[in-house]
């Protein structure tokens, strides 16, 4: 009998000596918290294919949790804690809010949980890093420098008015980055002579209340801020400046690609590969103060001919040469 039970015990001990050692590669696997600031259905598999360049792939090596607030800002202190206490490796935060709360979250641990971000706005002015080249702290990422970009977007959808006409600006009040933006755009409008005014939505009623201010003011055209909210109302953006004819430029190709006329800025997709490429390093053991925050180097024009057409445009030659991508 003795001899009996010892076999049952060796063989279990065998049996489950697999499924022991992946329990103890699971718990040794390293885990990485995303905090979007609207909703990861956003956020693609770019970011995915920048983990994979540094050899992680999600459920085999690495186990993502994913946490968002769908666009209620207010929330994300609350998600970015819920990531520190499960002890994650490492956070990824998209966008301004999300890395804001998940900085403030991460060092109230020791040690501080290191936090890679991807951005619109500048990381130095807005007080994430000491600077560019050497962060310092706890925190690196990617900038897309979106909301810089914008007195570009005045001069490119001036040139495509062949007017004075005023110019608005749609900006986020919700949202405290806005202001710089705003600021910037105003400065080169004021440099030019040109008259620029403001609309603001926080919410998807008052993006439909914006439009129709613009057309009751007679206002020529209007530039979408880089805001996190408008990136996620791409499509609805375009089809508001659709329906009330309103020639409109917007920070992501999608807006153009969605219907709208003109969109410049950086490559979103690019821009969310390299912070999944940062995040990788950072998995690895690489100390965020020792990686540079990185800058986009690929900006997209793109221009959608229909739009022109059904708004009565003719694009000028100087545009169309320079457009990465015109929509027939």
């Amino acid at each position: 009998m003795r001899r009996i039970g010892l076999a049952v015990v060796l063989a279990l001990s065998l049996a489950l000596a697999p499924l022991a050692a992946r329990a103890q590669q699971r718990s040794a696997m390293p885990v990485l918290g995303v905090l979007h600031s609207t909703s990861p259905s956003l956020l693609g598999s770019t970011f995915l294919q920048g983990l994979r360049e540094e050899g992680y792939v999600e459920g085999q090596n690495l186990r993502i949790e994913y946490r968002s607030p769908e666009g209620a800002y207010e929330r994300l202190p609350a998600l970015a804690a819920e990531l520190v206490a499960l002890r994650v490796t490492a956070i990824l935060a998209l966008g301004t809010p999300a890395a804001r709360a998940a900085k403030t979250a991460s060092v109230k641990v020791t040690p501080a949980i290191p936090v890679v971000f991807s951005m619109a706005s500048d990381p130095v002015m807005d007080g994430f890093v000491a600077s560019l080249n050497r962060p310092g702290g706890n925190i690196t990422g990617v900038t897309s420098i979106a909301g810089a970009l914008a007195p570009k977007r005045l001069d490119l959808i001036r040139e495509v008015l062949h007017n004075d006409a005023a110019v608005a600006i749609l900006i986020n009040p919700a949202n405290p980055l806005s202001a710089a933006e705003h600021k910037g755009t105003a400065d080169a409008a004021r440099a030019i002579g040109q008259r620029l005014e403001v609309v603001t939505a926080s919410n998807q009623g008052e993006t439909e209340q914006a439009f129709a201010t613009i057309k009751q003011r007679r206002i020529g055209a209007l530039i979408i801020a880089a805001d996190i909210f408008f990136y996620s109302q791409m499509k609805r953006l375009a089809a508001l400046a659709a329906q009330y004819a309103v020639p409109a430029i917007g920070p992501l190709r999608d807006f153009a690609t969605e219907g709208g006329l003109l969109s410049y800025g950086a490559s979103v997709r690019e821009v969310t590969r390299q912070a999944g490429v940062v995040a990788g390093k950072v998995l690895k053991g690489t100390r965020p103060d020792d990686l540079p925050v990185q800058q986009p180097t690929k900006f997209e024009l793109v221009l959608n001919l229909k739009a022109a057409k059904a708004l009565g445009l003719t694009i000028p030659q100087s545009v169309l040469v320079r457009a990465d991508e015109i929509i027939e």
